[in-house]
């Protein structure tokens, strides 16, 4: 494992339950750790640029080494930090649908039962009016 990326960033979204989490020290150790090794890398560009020598060609790759690390290291932090994003968008994207589709279910399975009580309801009253009709025909034919 990566020691500069054995600890999530302050910016990272918070973990999932169960995940232990970093204190809250650490995150700013670890940021203000981040921001000493800019403010050094521009103290020394600067200085270099007021002696107005040539730059020596070891410091100057030093420094060209530092701002590369520091612009894959945050290109890296923000490329995990997207797909993180992603598949949380995409497994809400996939809840949401099962969930309206499970709504469907049970709007059709509700219109369904409505129209079967309907129906039953419209025969029995059928079949009781028709009975009720022969009660009527067997008294008046008495």
């Amino acid at each position: 494992m990566d020691p500069v990326n054995a600890a999530p960033s302050p910016l990272d979204p918070p973990l999932p339950q169960g995940v232990p989490a970093i204190s809250a020290s650490a995150d700013r150790a670890r940021a203000q750790l981040h921001e000493e090794i800019e403010r050094v890398r521009l103290g020394v560009e600067e200085m270099l640029a007021e002696q107005n020598e040539p730059v020596n060609s070891e410091i100057q790759r030093e420094l060209d080494n530092l701002r590369e690390d520091t612009r894959l290291y945050v290109k890296k932090r923000l490329r995990k930090s997207e797909k993180r994003l992603e598949r949380s968008v995409r497994k809400i994207g996939e809840r949401t649908t099962r969930l309206e589709q499970r709504i469907d279910q049970v709007e059709a399975d509700r219109a369904a039962a409505e129209y079967r009580i309907h129906s039953d309801t419209e025969r029995m009253l059928d079949g009781l009016l028709a009975e009720v009709r022969a009660i009527a025909d067997l008294l008046s034919k008495s």
